[in-house]
């Protein structure tokens, strides 16, 4: 049994013993589980570096990763779905994202207590239990995260070291005042004459070498800038090569979430969601970004088939993932990374095979699939903000990887852009600027989200199949390349450099350009949605503040320190202006609010309408619908 032991370590009430629908009450659990893993078994065959851990008598890789579950007091008034969030660098995501939990908290986040931390209540209501664990060893378990404690890979009973490429951007990513940086992985020795420091501006910029005697290493894990107090500069792209040592076997963490959702739902001995009572019918992965990205990794690996041949995840939502990995299944992985087109592009994360459907990628002459095509495939929605068309290659997850034509999902797969949004998009999202030229896009994805998990429940537990896609298309013309996308011209608005453009793998270590490497990097096509006179997306799912603006929204905007570059997974947001005159006096071609509506009461009028339409086609939950026009009536705009 690859799970061992769960050692709880804490049951207690959650809420205060406040009721949630029919389930009732619930109850938090914590605990570690333990896990092992037979580095010869078929099913583990994809791991990198698993043959190099270090084993115990009996010839298996042990394991361990922090659990933490929510589910009704009594099991056996729950629904008989378990939901497993994927932690985000060892944070829980989901009641942010579905239930609207405030996420300025990180403590309340992680360490959900209070009926305040359920958020609207949405998922508990409907009596699930929800589980999470660590699947990243490089996760912080500050705040209450959940880590992983997983083996170095060794070669002859040493930790094996090699060559690496660490990436650092002061200003949007790294943390602190930019007088050190942290490495990823322990350096091998202080002692590295062939250490190498760059600079560059920008992704496409040469780089500027930095010699030797204007840096250091502090220690195995750290550097900084000659002479001491010199800090990194903002928003500059800083890459160190150097050696480095222990690096974990990554990979475990796929296999350790197939194993703990597999032991979760059929195994009743010592298994603390199940307390000796109630039945698990059906298990569906949830996760956002890189959780998403994992997700989708996972289905690509073959983790959706325990050991024992039984399906792990009946159904499956991944959000904002784009058409990405996670860099987890390496040497040397650093899981945390996201490629933007300023930050880390060179890492890995999006390579073939993209989509659910079989394809062919067009430069390395493979085909294949993230879905096996056999009954271990769950049923999948993925969802995008209009962020991952720009930055993350969205588009290739339905059109085909030589940028023809479209790419028809499977019967069992939708894919929905929720037009106007961003990739952090939902409620309480500050609208300041901030790094960015224009206003940040505080317009909401998780009323559509909401919608679209209640329509995966239905398909996993009732058979009821979910809307049909909603994504721009090459056929219908609303997938168009980015640099055919024209904007209204609006004084202070920046304009979009381009797309982020998706390379074909690269050396990730010395990739082209580092001076170490002389391959052109090659491209997928990839596509966006077109706009309309406004700026608006036409396609995906365009909920009322896109279908009945009161602006411009986009998934994109600009760096204000590097104009030249998207910022990194922000949108922008342009009001229109209120009247005529107003609109005049900013000489801005768009309609204001009075020439498009008139008054309120026929603004609300149209917001009902568009979100009446949406409920019918069961894109939005009745309950969003009234907030929307709730919305509409209190909006300062009028």
């Amino acid at each position: 049994m690859p799970i061992t032991a769960i050692a709880v370590t804490a049951i207690e009430p959650f809420a205060d013993g406040q009721p949630f629908g029919e389930a009732g009450p619930y109850v938090r659990v914590r605990g570690l589980a333990h896990g092992v893993l037979d580095p010869h078994a078929p099913e583990n065959a994809g791991i990198v570096d698993l043959d190099k851990a270090p084993t115990n008598a009996a010839g298996l890789v042990e394991y361990a990763t922090d659990i933490f579950l929510l589910r009704p007091a009594e099991p056996e008034r729950g629904s008989g779905v378990l939901v497993y969030d994927v932690t985000n660098r060892g944070a829980k995501r989901i009641l942010t994202l579905l239930d609207d939990m405030p996420a300025s908290d990180a403590v309340a986040v992680n360490d959900p207590k209070t009926a305040r931390d359920a958020g609207l209540g949405f998922l508990l209501g409907r009596g699930h239990s929800i589980a999470w664990s660590g699947w990243d060893p490089g996760a912080p378990r500050a705040n209450h995260g959940l880590g992983a404690d997983f083996p170095v890979a060794q070669e002859g009973g040493r930790a094996i070291t090699g060559r690496i490429r660490d990436e650092f951007h002061v200003g949007t990513r790294a943390a602190g005042d930019g007088t050190v940086r942290q490495l990823s992985y322990k350096a091998a020795s202080i002692g590295q004459p062939d250490a190498r420091l760059a600079v560059r501006d920008r992704e496409s910029d040469a780089r500027t070498e930095i010699p030797q005697d204007k840096w250091e290493f502090v220690d195995e894990r750290t550097i900084r800038l000659l002479p001491e107090g010199e800090k990194f500069a903002p928003f500059k792209i800083y890459e160190l090569w150097y050696e480095a040592t222990k690096p974990k076997v990554l990979g475990i963490g796929f296999a350790s979430v197939r194993d703990l959702v597999s032991f979760l739902r059929h195994e009743r001995e010592g298994n603390p969601l199940l307390s000796g009572a109630g039945d698990i019918r059906h298990a569906l992965g949830f996760g956002v970004s890189q959780s998403g990205r994992f997700l989708r990794h996972f289905l690509e690996l073959g983790m959706n088939r325990d050991t024992g041949g039984r399906r792990v995840f009946d159904g499956v939502l991944s959000h904002v993932a784009g058409a990405g990995k996670v860099f987890a299944n390496h040497r040397f992985g650093m899981p945390g990374r996201t490629a933007t087109q300023h930050e880390d592009r060179l890492y890995p994360e999006n390579w073939f095979p993209f989509g659910t459907m079989p394809a062919r990628d067009p430069f390395s002459g493979d085909s294949g699939a993230i879905l096996r095509g056999n009954a271990s495939d769950p049923l999948v929605i993925e969802t995008n903000t209009a962020t991952e068309y720009w930055q993350k290659g969205a588009s290739l997850v339905h059109t085909d990887p030589a940028g023809r034509a479209d790419a028809e999902p499977p019967a069992n797969a939708r894919v929905y852009l929720i037009a106007g949004t961003q990739h952090g998009g939902r409620p309480g999202v500050d609208p300041r600027p901030g790094p960015c030229v224009n206003p940040r896009n505080p317009h909401s994805a998780t009323p559509a989200l909401r919608a679209l998990f209640h329509a995966l429940e239905d398909w996993v537990v009732r058979g009821v199949t979910p809307p049909p896609s909603r994504v721009p298309t090459v056929a219908a013309g609303t997938a168009v390349p980015a640099a055919s996308v024209r904007m209204p011209r609006v004084n202070g608005f920046a304009v979009a450099p381009g797309a982020n453009a998706i390379l074909a793998p690269v050396d990730w270590v010395d990739p082209p350009g580092s001076g170490q490497a002389s391959s052109v990097p090659r491209h997928y096509e990839t596509y966006v949605s077109a706009v309309d006179s406004d700026g608006n997306e036409t396609a995906g799912i365009r909920l009322p503040p896109i279908a009945v603006p009161l602006g411009t929204y986009t998934g994109w905007n600009v760096y204000r320190a590097q104009p030249g570059e998207l910022a990194d997974r922000d949108g922008s947001l342009i009001p229109f202006a209120r009247t005529r005159a107003e609109r005049d006096a900013e000489d801005d071609p768009r309609p204001s609010i009075a020439e498009r509506y008139g008054t309120r009461a026929a603004y609300v009028a149209k917001v009902e309408a568009a979100a009446a339409a949406l409920v019918a086609e069961r894109l939005l939950l009745q309950a969003d619908a009234a907030a929307f026009v709730a919305a509409a009536a209190a909006s300062d705009r009028f």
